[in-house]
C-alpha cells in the first residue's frame, strides 16, 4: 500500500483527476429522455440531431462518401474509438494498464471484423470503404493487415506477437470462424483476470469481469438450447473463470429444456435469478432473448455504478463511463439501423438498452 500512495503522490498513477474527468464524461451522455426524443424523428432528421449531441466531427468527417445510416454508423464507431484512446490517454501508471485490461476487448473485435471479411472473401477496397473506414486512424493497422493477406491462415500469420495472434496460431487450420470467436473470447477473459490478479491489480474489477463471463456463459447456453446444438458443443463455448462454478456450466450445457437449463444454474450461490423468471417469459413472448440480456445488462451497471461510488480513486469510476459510451453508441446504431430499415418505433424501441 505505501508503494502504491507514493505513486499517487509523485503522479505517476493519475486516479483522483481521471476518476473526475470520467464522471464528467458520464454526465454528458444521452439520457432516455433524448433518447427517446429521437426515436420519435425521422430518418432525415435524425443524423442533424445525432451530430448535436457530441458527434458532428465524426459525421461531417464521413459525410463527404457516404449517406444515410452508413455515414452514421461509421461516424458513431469512429466517435467510439477516438473516445477510447482519449480515456486512455489521460490515465497514467498502474491505472493506465488496469484500464487498459478492459478496453483491449475492442481490440479483439476488430480481430474477429479482420478474420470475417478476409473469410468471406471481401474486396480491400469494400472494407476499407465500409468495413473498417480508412478515415479511422484505429482502423490503419488492421487494414495493413488485410491488404497484405489472402487467406485467414495468412492473417492470423500477420498478427503473430500480439496474445490474439498467439491464441489463433494454436488452433488447427480447419477450425471454423465461429471456433476462432469463442476462443478469442476465453483468451481475452483469461489474460484479462490473469492481469487484473497482478500485484496492482483490482478486486472489484476481477469480481466484474467474472460476472461478464457468468453472464455471458448463460445466454449463451440459453441460445444454444434454442438452436438445437449438441451436448458437446454447448459445454465447448463456456467460458472458464466465472463466479459460477465449471461444474455448474457443464450440467447446464447438458439441460434439454429452458426450465431444467434454469434449475441448473439454481445450483450456484453464485447465480442472481431475481427477475430471471420474468425476463425469460419475456423473451419467449417476443421470439428474442433482448430481455434476458438487459436485465443482465442492468445487473453489471448497476455493481458497476456501486463500484464507482464505493470507490472513487480507483479505475472502476473509468470502466463504468466507458460501458456507458458503448451503451450509448450501441443504443444510436440500433435506432439508425431500425429506422433505415422502417421499423416501427415500438420495435425499435423494444430493442433498446434505456
Amino acid at each position: 500500500m505505501g508503494d502504491y500512495m507514493a505513486r499517487l503522490a509523485t503522479g505517476s498513477s493519475n486516479i483522483s483527476n481521471a476518476g473526475a474527468r470520467a464522471k464528467a464524461r458520464k454526465a454528458s451522455l444521452i439520457d432516455s429522455t433524448r433518447i427517446r426524443q429521437l426515436l420519435q424523428q425521422g430518418t432525415d432528421s435524425i443524423g442533424a440531431s445525432i451530430g448535436e449531441l457530441g458527434y458532428r466531427q465524426e459525421m461531417d468527417l464521413y459525410s463527404t462518401r457516404m449517406s444515410g445510416s452508413d455515414a452514421i454508423e461509421a461516424a458513431l464507431t469512429h466517435n467510439l474509438d477516438n473516445d477510447l484512446n482519449s480515456v486512455l490517454g489521460f490515465c497514467q501508471g498502474n491505472l493506465r494498464d488496469l484500464v487498459a485490461i478492459y478496453v483491449e476487448r475492442f481490440q479483439y473485435e476488430k480481430v474477429k471484423t479482420v478474420l470475417r471479411s478476409v473469410s468471406k472473401g471481401a474486396s480491400d477496397e469494400m472494407i476499407a470503404d465500409q468495413i473498417l473506414p480508412e478515415e479511422n486512424p484505429s482502423n490503419a493497422h488492421w487494414l495493413h493487415i488485410v491488404r497484405t493477406t489472402e487467406t485467414v491462415q495468412e492473417a492470423i500469420e500477420a498478427m503473430r506477437g500480439s496474445p490474439w495472434g498467439r491464441c489463433l496460431a494454436k488452433l488447427d487450420a480447419d477450425t471454423s470462424l465461429i471456433e476462432m470467436e469463442d476462443a478469442l473470447d476465453r483468451q481475452y477473459f483469461t489474460d484479462s483476470l490473469e492481469a487484473s490478479r497482478g500485484k496492482d491489480g483490482s478486486p472489484q474489477l476481477i469480481l466484474y469481469l467474472q460476472t461478464e463471463i457468468d453472464h455471458r456463459n448463460i445466454v449463451n447456453q440459453f441460445r444454444a438450447l434454442r438452436q438445437n446444438l449438441s451436448f458437446e458443443t454447448r459445454e465447448r463455448i463456456n467460458i472458464p473463470g466465472g463466479k459460477i462454478a465449471d461444474s455448474v456450466m457443464n450440467a447446464a450445457s447438458q439441460a434439454d429444456t429452458q426450465e431444467a437449463l434454469l434449475e441448473a444454474l439454481r445450483r450456484s450461490i453464485a447465480f442472481d435469478d431475481s427477475g430471471f423468471e420474468e425476463a425469460m417469459q419475456e423473451s419467449t413472448q417476443r421470439g428474442t432473448f433482448d430481455p434476458l440480456v438487459n436485465l443482465l445488462r442492468i445487473k453489471r451497471l448497476k455493481m458497476l455504478r456501486r463500484f464507482s461510488y464505493l470507490n472513487p480513486v480507483s479505475a472502476l469510476p473509468v470502466v463504468y463511463y466507458i460501458q456507458a459510451k458503448v451503451l450509448e453508441v450501441q443504443n444510436l446504431r440500433l435506432l439508425v439501423r431500425g429506422k433505415a430499415a422502417g421499423l416501427s418505433d415500438e420495435v425499435i424501441e423494444a430493442h433498446l438498452f434505456i
